[in-house]
């Protein structure tokens, strides 16, 4: 049986709850490596990372490619992202992260 969509945003809910739950970078890491794998781990600090070098606003699309490894496609994604949709997760991150530099 497949999951509602209600079922997933209470999953999503717990799995917030949890991550909120740790104590530090090291329980974190911990946990990531056991919830994901290691090509997950990898997948996210790419996105992550491509953020960042958009962020920067001083690299091509191209340019972050050939750094990160990621596709133009991902490139293009995590900008979309960036600039124009709704959740601005990366955008809060990105700030709290100058915030505290």
């Amino acid at each position: 049986m497949q999951p509602t969509p209600k079922d997933l945003a209470d999953d999503l809910d717990v799995l917030v709850r949890a991550l909120l739950s740790l104590d530090s970078a090291e329980e974190v890491k911990a946990f990531l490596n056991d919830l994901c794998t290691p090509a997950e781990i990898r997948a996210f600090a790419e996105r992550f990372k491509v953020a960042r070098l958009l962020d920067d606003g001083t690299h091509s699309y191209r340019d972050i490619a050939m750094r990160t490894g990621a596709s133009t496609t991902t490139v293009t994604r995590v900008a979309r992202f960036l600039r124009e949709m709704p959740h601005q997760g990366y955008r809060a991150v990105l700030d709290k992260l100058k915030d505290s530099q």
